[in-house]
């Protein structure tokens, strides 16, 4: 009998192919992203992107900036991308500021002026060379690791500065060195210097990451300095977002519902056709949707210090074009699906990937480059894109058009499409 009732359950299972993709798809699904995600893989490594600016133009600063651009796990901006076919001008201090407050790199490096007269120095001296780094306080990875290689690069890619502000530092210290000894010290640093001369660009000459503070890196905020709580808004967009893919699928499924119980016939034989119930639905859900959104936020602004007033306007942006967006894809859901059970199958397997990869669950920017392009294909991405750009970056509302539009050029081929998939409802 055990057995009887065990074969039963497999039938069963087997049948329903909602519940086997959450057996079995999700799962896969789930462990495949995260895996590409944390699985230490070197290709799968996300590479930092950096701008750097080079305002002393000397011997040094110059191998100090080749040092960077060799390092295989960072990006070197010295330029913004090409416009038009045309090459842009290289970054100043000025507008390597405006780009990370823009969100085209976390890092902005300067190598400032008078960098080639002091480029190493150890703690305790009395000059020390400076470099200033610009940073994105929300990422919280990228200024620590880019400090680390700066500090890397300026043994690896100067070592004969480094052994002759060594031997200056031991002469101060020790009182000076003898005329043999200083032959000596002279010879073995010309040696190290035609040594470096000699190596190709792009090897390193040994040695690996240190803290030994050869640098004096002054960080400085240029986003979210006078944030109280910088995450929050973050936080507050990721997880709303995908609570409201699922409200949005469960409010579709009453149009399952109706059609199970007969309802929606009687519906369609009145002067309602299924053109105008699909948009009414649509309104309800966007309009539920940015209701759930709104209360999200103000929990936000009561509990947790969000600046929500100020941001009124770009709020108010998002926030419908993002309810629009996830209450025409429930639309689509409920025309694909012929149950309800479907429906509640389906939507936790595609929302939970969606979620997954378009940063709901982990932020896009620590992802690896597939896996950001990838997300790039979900409404999560595009929607915490856009309020990223109105809570943290303090963008006005005319910048956001690039979100707004995919956000509602997605809502109407959602809308459109789940139109086309409900005519096996129209009532003749």
């Amino acid at each position: 009998m055990i057995f009887s009732v065990v074969q039963t359950a497999m039938v069963s299972l087997r049948r329903d192919g909602g519940a086997l993709a959450l057996s079995f798809v999700l799962p896969i699904g789930f462990f495949s992203i995260f895996a590409v995600i944390f699985g230490g893989h070197r290709e799968s490594t996300p590479k930092l992107t950096v701008i750097v600016v080079d305002e002393d133009q000397s011997g040094a600063s110059q191998r100090l900036v080749h040092g960077l651009e060799n390092e295989g796990s960072l990006v070197v901006k010295r330029r913004p991308a090409e416009k038009k076919g045309a090459e842009q001008p290289e970054y100043t201090a000025a507008t390597a500021e405006t780009a990370v407050r823009e969100g085209a790199a976390p890092v902005a490096v300067i190598v400032t002026h008078g960098f080639g007269e002091n480029p190493i120095s150890f703690a305790g001296t009395s000059e020390r060379s400076h470099i200033l780094m610009m940073k994105d306080s929300s990422d919280m990875i990228a200024p620590q690791i880019i400090a680390g290689l700066l500090q890397k690069v300026v043994m690896t890619a100067m070592p004969d500065l480094m052994a002759e502000q060594g031997s200056k530092y031991f002469e101060q210290e020790l009182g000076g060195l003898s005329a043999e000894q200083r032959k000596r010290m002279d010879a073995g640093l010309q040696a190290l210097r035609e040594r470096e001369q000699n190596t190709p660009q792009g090897t390193a000459s040994g040695g690996s990451s240190s803290g030994g503070g050869m640098l004096r890196i002054e960080a400085r905020d240029v986003v979210g300095m006078n944030k109280q709580n910088p995450m929050v808004s973050f936080y507050a967009a990721a997880i709303g977002v995908m609570f409201l893919l699922f409200t949005a699928s469960g409010t579709a499924g009453s149009l399952l519902e109706e059609a199970e119980n007969g309802t929606l016939d009687r519906v369609l034989s009145s002067q309602v056709n299924m053109t105008m119930l699909l948009a009414g639905k649509l309104t309800f859900s966007t309009l539920l949707a940015f209701s759930q959104l709104t209360l999200m936020f103000v929990w936000a602004w009561a509990v947790f210090h969000l600046d929500l007033w100020t941001h009124i306007p770009g709020f108010v942006v998002m926030g419908f074009s993002t309810a629009f967006a996830v209450g025409a894809f429930g639309m689509l859901l409920a025309s694909v699906c012929r149950t309800r059970a479907q429906l509640g199958a389906l939507s936790t397997l595609v929302i939970l990937l969606m979620s997954s990869i378009g940063g709901s669950m982990f932020p896009r920017f620590l992802m690896p480059q597939a896996i950001q392009k990838a997300g790039l294909l979900t409404l999560n991405a595009w929607a915490i894109d856009g309020f990223t750009k109105v809570f943290w970056r303090d963008e006005p509302v005319a910048h956001l058009w690039p979100q707004v539009a995919v956000l509602l050029g997605a809502g109407v081929v959602l809308f459109a499409v789940a139109r086309r998939l409900a005519k096996r409802w129209d009532y003749s």
